[in-house]
């Protein structure tokens, strides 16, 4: 029942403005706070608050970021013996949030650009789930699908960032996680037909995330529309990766598709309510009091 993320680790420094900058346009903010960040660690967290067993293996570099990076993943519990230090800077996220709750990132990779398949792990004794991302080397994402794959683990991907994803990867996958923009990159059209014809492509199922419209998730056999839970908007950093991470989590745990898509759209909803990514995940207890299973 293990989830294994292999993803990034990055320090979050977030910046609340009025507006997003358009280029070459200063604009002043509020005072800038750190946090914990990173695609991998955020998803990490939420799965390991999801109630899953949870392995990171990830970079960071020997620097006065890694602790505060490090900081929610070792209050969630999240194995970190996967964890390397590389002589390179911990990966940097800068991030400016606007009065409604969008946000606008540029990430430095540091020590996750530095990552490579022999750091990953030899064996994958007990790990049931692989999630995976875009913010690592695309060679080091490829060879942890393959590793999982050959060990028959379930394999997840959260194609983003945006960037190409090689079809020996797709191939590799069960459940694919993308938002619309990522939909478009890799298979344009409307969003249905679109989803559908990425399972020709390897998947087994495809979630389409749609932000204040839920989401949708197509499998061979049925179509999963989900309304978004209700929340009002405060901070949209982190709601995908609370997603990704609680879906992995909760099938780790056994619950059927629509229940584990559902949790994952509460638990997502429910970071939007509060200003962060890893700081403003919910736990498994208070996702449960906002759903009922379906």
């Amino acid at each position: 029942m293990t989830v294994l993320v292999v993803g990034s680790v990055n320090l979050d420094l977030t910046v609340r403005a009025g507006r997003i900058p358009a280029p070459g346009e200063t604009v002043l903010g509020q005072d800038a706070v750190t946090s914990p960040g990173g695609k991998g660690a955020n998803q990490a967290v939420a799965a390991a608050l999801a109630g899953a067993p949870v392995a990171l293996t990830g970079a960071v570099g020997q620097d006065a970021f890694r602790e505060d990076a490090l900081r929610g993943l070792q209050a969630a519990g999240v194995n970190l013996s996967g964890l390397h230090t590389l002589a390179a800077p911990t990966g940097l996220a800068l991030i400016t949030v606007n009065d409604e709750g969008e946000n606008a990132i540029t990430v430095a990779s540091g020590a996750n650009a530095h990552l490579r398949p022999h750091h990953l792990p030899g064996t994958l004794h007990g790990v049931t789930h692989v999630l995976l991302q875009q913010e690592l080397p695309p060679e080091v994402t490829l060879a942890a699908a393959q590793r999982a794959h050959a060990a028959g683990a379930h394999v997840l991907l959260n194609a983003a960032p945006t960037r190409a994803t090689a079809p020996a990867l797709l191939a590799l996958v069960h459940h694919l996680i993308v938002n619309e923009h990522e939909l478009a990159a890799l298979q344009p059209g409307e969003t249905e037909p679109a989803a559908r014809a990425l399972l020709t492509r390897g998947p087994q199922a495809v979630t389409v995330t749609l932000g204040g419209r839920g989401s949708l998730t197509v499998t061979a056999q049925e179509t999963l529309p989900l309304a978004a839970h209700p929340i009002q908007v405060v901070d949209t950093t982190g709601a995908g990766d609370t997603f990704c991470g609680v879906l992995a989590a909760r099938l780790a745990q056994g619950d059927p598709l629509p229940t584990a898509l559902h949790a994952a759209g509460v638990a997502g909803a429910l970071t939007c309510t509060r200003p962060g990514a890893q700081n403003a995940m919910p736990t498994w207890g208070q996702v449960q009091a906002q759903f009922t299973r379906p």
